[in-house]
């Protein structure tokens, strides 16, 4: 399961990838040229940046004629969201609920005790 993330982790450590990431999920559909504008490095250092996302599915591409079209797929950092957060995201749902009948509880018994 960890080599599973491993990409995502190389992907996401660079500076300028992370960059990348944000520009394109401003601006989905971009297009490389469009990517490139945003940064003083090259056009190649660039492409590299965007290949080693693509690598690490951060990053789709779309062929629309002789433009890709870049789109940013959330579903790796979903995945690595879920795998660290589900058990304590469980742990905090049920301890609001228990406060949130608490509360109603509570509520209800003041509305009966006003009207009495």
């Amino acid at each position: 399961m960890n080599a599973l993330f491993d990409p995502v982790f190389r992907a996401l450590a660079h500076p300028d990838r992370r960059k990348i990431l944000d520009y394109v999920k401003e601006n989905p559909g971009a297009s490389i040229n469009d990517v490139s504008s945003e940064f003083s490095s090259s056009r190649i250092a660039v492409m590299k940046h965007i290949r080693r996302l693509e690598e690490a599915s951060l990053i789709v591409s779309e062929k629309e004629g002789r433009v890709r079209r870049l789109y940013f797929n959330v579903i790796p950092i979903q995945m690595i969201y879920d795998r660290w957060t589900d058990e304590y995201s469980a742990l905090w749902a049920k301890q609001i609920t228990k406060f949130k009948y608490k509360l109603e509880a509570g509520s209800r018994s003041r509305a009966r005790k006003k009207r009495a």
